[in-house]
């Protein structure tokens, strides 16, 4: 499973919908029901679900999929993307 998979995985599961297929241009304003309280649930779900932990700094320059994915990409050892 790649990186893009499993979060959209975890996002589906946070936003309670199957429906979504992530684009890493996406943002809060493309997702139902991503709001702040809504984004704290998705980081300890993102840190449980790939065993990594992101610091305040990190979390608040999340501004879309993309910046996501690639703070992911960088804590995942390459065999897991």
């Amino acid at each position: 499973m790649t990186t893009i998979e499993k979060l959209t995985g975890i996002f589906q599961t946070v936003f309670d919908n199957p429906d979504i297929v992530l684009r890493p241009e996406m943002t809060a304003n493309d997702i139902d029901g991503w709001d702040s309280i809504s984004h704290e649930n998705l980081i300890l779900a993102l840190e449980s679900g790939f065993a990594v932990s992101f610091t305040p700094k990190e979390q608040l320059s999340l501004r879309s999929v993309g910046d996501l994915l690639k703070c992911l990409e960088a804590k995942l050892p390459s065999a897991a993307q």
